[in-house]
């Protein structure tokens, strides 16, 4: 996903934007929430956690903010309180989460444009509220609302939950949604011999079927695969940097530039102000 949204494409992007809609760049500024309550409207970036450094370094000097799945609507209404009534905000990389997180909070799709790199604005920039990244995370794009009719046809008392990162049809069909944290509390409220569809990666759901063997829990979508980049966070991978560590040796040491630093650090600590 990180992927998706290039610094370079960003940039161009950013520079498209702005001088489409006239929006000011809050660059170099002081916190423009003191300015855009003066009646100034700002383009705000907003990224989702599931980016690259030097794309957060980017947000954080331009006044933007992260956000995790968890906390997307309060890095939401913090980004929209800088903008401004009559600002708008960059929402990247993942379209999906941007898109739900704003419908949730009550904005209308048509004030939600999507931004494709290399062709423009699909939707009206003037007057839009939340400007959505082509971007979307390759595992749960492939969860559908047919999926969820299926499972409704087999198991009429069934619950369905969702992460946010789906397409916004089937969230708007599913009985819930949330971050992986949300689901886990989810699955864990639900009274024993519950039948539960879960549309996330899959050896999450895989997981959460060991750990409620008193509930039917499966993958909403059964031909799945797993999610190639998740699967490298395992047991076994972390067991070897340990094990390599003692003996002396610092595998795969990443080290970000200070110039990058920065405006990273920015955009997370305004992230970790917010109170939701």
């Amino acid at each position: 996903m990180a992927d998706m949204a290039t610094l370079s494409d960003v940039k161009v992007a950013w520079d498209e934007i702005i001088e489409q809609t006239g929006l000011a760049d809050p660059i170099d500024r002081p916190d423009p929430v003191a300015l855009a309550s003066e009646g100034e409207a700002f383009l705000v970036p907003v990224t989702y956690m599931n980016s690259s450094a030097d794309l957060k370094d980017f947000v954080g000097r331009h006044g933007g903010i992260v956000c995790t799945s968890t906390n997307a609507s309060g890095a939401l209404e913090w980004a929209f309180e800088r903008a401004g009534p009559n600002g708008s905000v960059l929402f990247f990389p993942d379209q999906h989460l941007g898109r739900n997180t704003g419908a949730a909070m009550g904005i209308d799709e048509r004030h939600m444009p999507t931004w494709t790199p290399g062709i423009g604005a699909m939707g009206e920039l003037l007057g839009s509220r939340i400007i959505l990244w082509h971007g979307f995370c390759s595992v749960h794009k492939r969860f559908t609302v047919e999926q969820v009719e299926e499972f409704r046809t087999r198991e009429p008392e069934g619950l369905v939950v969702v992460h946010p990162e789906c397409p916004k049809a089937t969230v708007d069909v599913s009985d819930a949604n949330g971050s992986t944290q949300y689901i886990r509390n989810y699955v864990a409220q639900q009274a024993p011999g519950a039948r539960i569809a879960i549309g996330t990666e899959i050896n999450m759901v895989a997981r959460l079927a060991q750990e409620h063997p008193d509930k039917h829990i499966e993958c909403l979508d059964e031909e799945i695969c797993p999610c190639s980049t998740m699967y490298m966070i395992h047991p076994a991978y972390l067991m070897d940097v340990l094990e390599r560590i003692v003996d002396g040796e610092v595998p795969n040491k990443i080290e970000v530039p200070e110039a990058i630093q920065t405006g990273s650090l920015w955009a997370l600590e305004r992230m970790l102000s917010i109170k939701k």
